[in-house]
């Protein structure tokens, strides 16, 4: 069985590619290393938003790419909280890391459960995660870079509103699937 790679898996997979440079880029010697990585920090980003498009409007949605694509979208992120944690070493970064990366890892396994018992529709994307995503997305890149201080405190306040949306989205996730999740205890 061979895979039929089309360009909005290309794009998954080329935004998986860009982890490494990301790392390496942020770690650097020089005083352009925070500029790099925050490029490829958004040409990842810019990436999931075309992918995802682009699929749905050339009508190339595919198993594979519909695995891919979170996974990307949850490994990219997750290596730019750990770097930004690193850098700063502070608990008020470290804080609301922990809580995005915990409420990936908790709406993947919702999704998971939900889609082997037959109800993954129940725990679809909402508008709070769309925006959740846009918050986190500004707010690491503004980390990232770090070029000037108005950037750092516009980033920490958008980290912490993407926080504040991440426990509100996973509320709602959890809210949507409370009847399955308690269906043992309640019969």
């Amino acid at each position: 069985m061979t895979m039929k790679l089309n360009f909005p898996t290309f794009l998954t997979l080329f935004r998986v590619a860009l982890i490494p440079f990301l790392i390496i880029a942020f770690y650097l010697p020089f005083g352009w290393s925070a500029f790099l990585s925050t490029a490829i920090f958004f040409v990842a980003s810019i990436t999931d938003w075309f992918d995802g498009y682009l699929a749905r409007k050339w009508k190339q949605t595919t198993r594979f790419g519909a695995f891919l694509d979170p996974v990307a979208d949850k490994v990219i992120v997750a290596t730019a909280l750990v770097l930004i944690v690193e850098y700063y070493h502070v608990f008020w970064i470290t804080i609301p890391a922990i809580v995005m990366i915990s409420r990936e890892i908790i709406i993947s396994a919702l999704r998971e459960w939900m889609a082997e018992i037959g109800s993954r529709t129940t725990v679809a994307v909402s508008w709070i995660g769309k925006v959740k995503t846009t918050a986190q997305m500004f707010a690491l890149g503004c980390l990232l870079w770090r070029y000037q201080y108005w950037m750092e405190a516009l980033g920490i306040i958008l980290l912490y509103i993407a926080a504040i949306l991440t426990v509100w989205s996973m509320i709602q996730y959890l809210k949507a699937a409370k009847d399955y999740l308690l269906e043992e205890i309640n019969s």
